[in-house]
């Protein structure tokens, strides 16, 4: 076979190919359009919200402690060599908490015993020599100056006597510093060092509780401070005791604020065999009634405001904002909008929210972080109503 034929095949063969090709694409162009399935659109949880007023009672999240919480430490540095105690141990007044290597201590309060034992020895020496001068001097046998000096020596030597005695005693004082007693019955809270660490003053050793009354620390927002009062009555539920409502009253209240709230500490009058130091508590406050509190407080009391859960707000550079789901069509389907908000003071029911929301508006509580203005969503028919406590 000639060249030319070959190179003619070939060419043919390359034709056909595509020709194929084409008619192939044409026939993919012309042909039926393939469908595909729609996305789902995102199922939304809403909340409904209607405006409540807080009457005359707040309730506040707090920690209790006990009234007598000490945290015990050395009064001297050292290498910790007896620990024995754990925690929930109970102490009696006097028991050993912990004991240093007293072994440096003692060397000292030796060497302050030997300079006093000196300082007695010259004190002797000065105030033999002072007498003998003094009869010396009685006979006309030594000057004024010989009397004066022998004296002065005499006084010199006394107070270096006083002085290494109050050495001795500094010394003895640390070697019983040394070791860590209970100061009075209480129950170990906390055990913050180990055997054979090095301690240096006022570290914490241990934390210990002491007597059996309980309090509860907490904060109280600025806008109602001025309607806290100590003895104010309150009442106290730990998550921890469920079913028990626990009466107490304010003891302590706070005139410096931490950011926009203030200290505020309620002392428990009852008590309960599950009570411990460390547990998270609900404490409502009953404030007066209106007409005897500040003008302020009480208009604060009255406001109408809406509770949300925490899990519906979003933040961001300018404040908090919720997404609410417009009114939903036949199908189910409705559209996210974004609602600018003012909040409150976060409650056991929910976050407050003082201005943004109309009544009967449908907050979106799950989800948000993947919500945005103008998403086409669909309702879930899930009403959370009860998720903020309304």
């Amino acid at each position: 076979m000639t060249t030319g034929v070959r190179v003619r095949m070939r060419l043919h063969a390359v034709s056909t190919c595509l020709f194929l090709a084409a008619g192939l694409a044409a026939m993919g162009c012309g042909g039926p359009a393939v469908e595909r399935p729609e996305t789902p659109l995102r199922s939304v949880r809403t909340l409904t919200v209607q405006p409540t007023t807080a009457g005359n009672s707040r309730t506040f999240t707090g920690i209790s402690r006990s009234s007598l919480e000490s945290r015990l430490s050395f009064k001297v540095s050292g290498t910790l060599q007896e620990l024995p105690i754990e925690v929930g141990d109970t102490l009696k007044r006097g028991d050993l908490v912990g004991r240093l290597d007293a072994s440096l201590y003692t060397l000292e309060a030796q060497r302050a015993e030997a300079s006093l034992v000196q300082a007695q020895a010259a004190e002797r020496n000065a105030r033999a020599a002072y007498n003998r001068i003094k009869g010396l001097y009685a006979d006309n046998n030594a000057t004024r100056n010989d009397l004066d000096t022998a004296r002065a020596n005499a006084e010199s030597a006394q107070a270096q006597v006083d002085a290494a005695a109050k050495q001795l005693e500094l010394a003895r004082l640390n070697v019983s510093y040394t070791m860590l007693r209970a100061a009075t019955d209480c129950t170990v809270a906390t055990v913050g060092v180990e055997v054979n660490e090095n301690v240096g003053v006022g570290n914490t050793i241990a934390t210990v509780n002491c007597g059996d009354e309980l309090k509860v620390e907490m904060s109280v927002p600025e806008s109602l401070i001025g309607g806290v009062r100590r003895d104010m009555p309150a009442t106290v539920i730990f998550d921890a005791i469920p079913g028990v409502e626990l009466a107490a009253k304010v003891s302590e209240v706070g005139v410096s604020s931490s950011g926009s709230a203030f200290p505020v500490t309620v002392t428990i009058e009852g008590t309960h065999p599950r009570m411990r130091s460390g547990l998270a508590a609900e404490v409502r406050l009953q404030f007066a009634e209106p007409r005897n509190l500040d003008e302020h407080v009480a208009g604060r009391l009255a406001e109408e405001r809406f509770l949300v859960p925490l899990s519906s707000l979003v933040k961001d550079g300018e404040g908090s904002f919720v997404y609410v789901l417009d009114a939903a069509d036949a199908s189910g389907q409705g559209t996210v909008r974004r609602r600018r908000v003012t909040l409150g003071e976060l409650t056991e029911q929910g976050v407050e929210v003082l201005a943004g929301l109309r009544p009967g508006d449908r907050v979106i509580t799950a989800g948000t972080s993947v919500m945005r203005d103008g998403l086409v969503v669909a309702d879930s028919g899930v009403d959370d109503n009860a998720a903020a406590g309304q």
